[in-house]
């Protein structure tokens, strides 16, 4: 019975933990289901709107996500998962929001460009894709770096930078595993979304980053 309380526990706290990343989210949630479902003029609305509301609200709802996973990754002890959710929310929010003027801009272009060209410029498309994917793991890199480290934001970034273009292994397995999560999504048991996804992501690329972390300390780095 250990075991299978062991298993429920960690369903429990997964799914706790996307259902709290996604209500601190809520209302761009609700713009990218609206921009998911709605078609013509309205939709540049919606995804100027994601943009402008991502540095307040994804941005510190993911930082939190990361900081509580990184709890369980480091064996810290948590009372109680939404109070040290809402925690982590507080404590990181300056620090996520400012991240996340830096790097909306570069996510909304590379989005608008990549819609653009979908119909045409199929070089263009591809260099685009490649470059959102790039970002997509820095991103997830910065997320990792800004809760274990106590640095500043240049700091941050610079660290996330080199993890991200150092280590092919952090880097090909964090592809990896957010494709097969997000297309198993998507495409197979959309429940996931609701209560897996984000949190799935978020507990494996921090785990990478860890495992990289600990290898760099061994060895003095």
């Amino acid at each position: 019975m250990t075991g299978v309380y062991k298993v429920a526990e960690w369903i429990m706290r997964f799914s706790v933990i996307n259902l709290l990343w996604l209500t601190f989210q809520l209302p761009i949630v609700f713009l990218v289901l609206g921009a998911l479902f709605t078609e013509g003029r309205s939709i540049p609305l919606l995804f100027t709107l994601i943009a402008i509301l991502s540095p307040f609200l994804l941005f510190p709802a993911t930082a939190a996500m990361f900081a509580s996973v990184r709890d369980w990754i480091a064996d810290r002890e948590q009372k109680s998962i939404m109070q040290a959710f809402s925690r982590h929310y507080r404590d990181n929010y300056k620090v996520s929001m400012k991240v996340g003027f830096l790097l909306t801009p570069l996510w909304t272009i590379i989005i608008a460009d990549v819609v653009y060209l979908q119909a045409n410029h199929t070089v263009l498309l591809f260099a685009f894709i490649v470059f959102g994917v790039v970002l997509y793991v820095y991103t997830l890199t910065v997320m990792s770096v800004m809760v274990h480290y106590a640095i500043a934001i240049r700091a941050i970034l610079k660290k996330a930078l080199f993890l991200t273009f150092g280590s092919p292994v952090l880097f090909l397995a964090t592809i990896g595993t957010s494709f097969l999560i997000i297309y198993v999504s998507v495409n197979g048991l959309p429940f996931l979304l609701l209560f897996f996804t984000g949190s799935m992501i978020s507990f494996i690329t921090f785990s990478l980053f860890y495992r990289v972390y600990q290898n760099i300390t061994k060895s003095g780095g």
